[in-house]
């Protein structure tokens, strides 16, 4: 501990006092909501940047008139307050406007991946009881291709939203732009209507498998979300302007993103889709001061070429999550960042965590009720006592994250009841008492001098860590040697089942860098051998041409768990780590069938 790393820490303490003023408990009946918080900001800074995207800018006013106009629009087709609207659209203007206006008229508003068809798509429809259904012209064939099937019985009406203007409005469907055209920019008095206790977002849980699950954010959630980024994280002011290429219905883009414009002032430089070639340069041209992250990003930023003025931009903080140790320092040095303010939670989830004193490698820290309990993770369960309660881990050690649900820190679940009490843990510590499941590991790590708030690391999904050779493992830690390794774009470790043997073995599916078609495997096999124990080998490899993503850049592993090392399944060049060998060397169908039929040694 340092004389500079006390002063870096206390000179936290203002921002932090100003956050905790934010969250402070307010009764559910009070009138507020994000849609309110515009209106104000129309009033207060009419003239300045609220967004700018794809060529287009408008003012706080501007964007409140447009919002205004789409509320009236969407009152005049029928839509009342406690109805759920779908609203499926690719990043643009027309998704704030359309977002605004449906918070304007206390409309809860399903947040679709648009990534999704066919069945997926409907099923989202259906389990929210959606009435009506707002769509991107850009998303028009995903959804002619459902709306006649049974999931879309409630849907009253299908509205689009033009886009390029290359499709017509269909003839099944009412033209958005069309009936608010004639409306006026005037606030209307819904607005005033809406609580905090009002629901105002369905958001869909993102996962690798299965149907997604309509998680339940109201009014309250949604302003302490943005609380928590514009002033714990971003700690951003009317000055700024928020980079942001997430998707909005994503809660990192949605709830941290224009949730921490619409509690500040701060502009929004939105972006559809995430470009690495085009990253510093539109942050140079529009005076981007925040950038909003996931960990793959950063991974792609730090995989393009490298240039010397990489650290030259107006560029200073960043918000996110998955920014792994591996690679944190480096990607501070390389682009300039001052503030990283990772931040662990789900949109789901009643607790979270930020690093609030910008100290590097953590999620940071967190106020609300929360523990962390022993788990086994070969049986895919906590460990109870003889008591039949749970254990809190050790220091350091890795544990379940578990946050207490009180009438402070309600766990508001999913549209389904039963999917709801599924994340719910009960007498962990003592009868009767109720914990939200997050479903992850995490652990408690040093990080020097912070006003005596225990700092977390996250370690792990609970059934992404494997146990091999009587050794829990990480997969991300795994993964973070890996991706060291100069021809390793991505890799993204696993599980698999080895008959014959007790646990799961390490495997890793590796995307190479742009150019490089076949892996160095004395290289790679001496970095495994030198960097990582036995038990925490690989004994697999499979090199992808591609690596498949969740719409939030997730890894997706199910079906790389599934297909293993198989001949039979797999295509890929496949590479293994024989017994008793330190060198990857090729999978024969001859050597894989031993491994299947657990003749192979391990």
């Amino acid at each position: 501990m340092t004389i500079k790393d006390i002063g870096n820490t206390l000179a936290q303490i203002p921002s932090v006092v100003a956050l905790a003023r934010q969250l402070k408990p307010r009764p559910g009946s009070t009138a507020d909501c994000f849609a309110a918080r515009v209106e104000s900001l129309a009033q207060r800074y009419g003239d300045r940047s609220a967004v700018v995207s794809e060529g287009q800018e408008l003012s706080w006013r501007q964007l409140n008139g447009l919002a205004n106009r789409c509320a009236k629009a969407l009152k005049g087709v029928g839509m009342k307050r406690g109805d759920c609207n779908a609203l499926f659209m690719e990043n643009r203007v027309d998704f704030l406007a359309c977002l605004i206006a449906l918070n304007i008229l206390g409309v809860i508003t399903a947040l679709i991946n648009t990534n999704l068809h066919g069945k997926a798509l409907g099923h989202c429809l259906e389990i929210t009881e959606a009435r009506w259904c707002i769509f991107g012209e850009e998303r028009m064939a995903a959804i002619d291709e459902i709306r006649l099937a049974p999931a879309t019985d409630l849907i009253k009406a299908w509205i689009f939203a033009p886009d390029s203007a290359n499709e017509p409005c269909p003839n099944w469907a009412t033209d958005l732009a069309e009936e608010s055209e004639y409306e006026t920019p005037a606030n209307p008095p819904d607005t005033g209507d809406c609580k905090l206790q009002d629901r105002a977002l369905y958001i869909f849980t993102s996962g690798t498998t299965g149907l997604p699950k309509a998680a339940v954010m109201s009014n309250r959630r949604y302003l302490l979300s943005a609380a928590m980024s514009s002033h714990g994280g971003l700690r951003c002011d009317i000055n700024d302007r928020i980079y942001v290429c997430l998707p909005l219905y994503h809660g990192t883009g949605l709830f941290l993103g224009a949730g921490a414009a619409f509690n500040t002032g701060a502009s929004i430089f939105l972006r559809r889709k995430f470009s690495a070639r085009n990253f510093l340069p539109e942050v140079r041209e529009y005076g981007t001061t925040c950038f909003l992250y996931i960990g793959e990003i950063c991974r792609f930023l730090m995989s393009s070429p490298e240039a010397p003025d990489d650290n030259q931009s107006p560029l200073t903080t960043i918000m996110g999550n998955g920014l792994r140790p591996d690679i944190w320092m480096d990607f501070k040095q390389r682009f300039g960042i001052s503030r990283v303010a990772e931040f662990y939670g789900s949109s789901e989830g009643n607790m979270g965590f930020i690093n609030l004193l910008n100290k590097d490698c953590t999620v940071g820290t967190g106020s609300l009720p929360h523990t962390l309990v022993k788990y086994d993770v070969d049986a895919d369960a906590v460990i109870r006592n003889d008591k039949g309660y749970c254990i809190k881990a050790d220091p350091g050690e890795a544990g379940l994250l578990l946050g207490k649900i009180t009438a402070v820190t309600e766990f508001e679940g999913y549209t389904s009841a039963e999917a709801t009490e599924k994340k719910i843990m009960r007498d962990v510590y003592e009868k009767g008492d109720a914990w939200f499941n997050t479903g992850d590991l995490l652990k408690t790590v040093d990080v020097g001098f912070a006003l005596g708030l225990p700092h977390y690391q996250f370690v792990d999904r609970v059934g992404d860590t494997f146990r091999w050779m009587s050794e829990n493992v990480s997969t991300n830690e795994v993964g973070e040697v890996i991706n060291t390794h100069p021809q390793v774009k991505f890799s993204n470790v696993y599980g698999v089942e080895v008959p014959a043997t007790n646990g799961r073995a390490g495997m890793a599916a590796l995307l190479l860098e742009d150019g490089q078609s076949e892996l160095d495997l004395t290289s790679f096999s001496a970095l495994v051998c030198d960097q990582l124990p036995a038990y925490a080998r690989p004994l697999f490899l499979r090199l992808l041409p591609e690596m498949d993503t969740t719409g939030t850049f997730k890894m997706l592993k199910g079906d790389l768990r599934e297909q293993r090392f198989d001949p039979d399944k797999v295509s890929d060049p496949l590479y293994v780590l024989k017994p008793g060998s330190e060198r990857y060397e090729p999978l024969t169908r001859e050597f894989a069938n031993l491994v299947l039929t657990g003749n192979a040694g391990y």
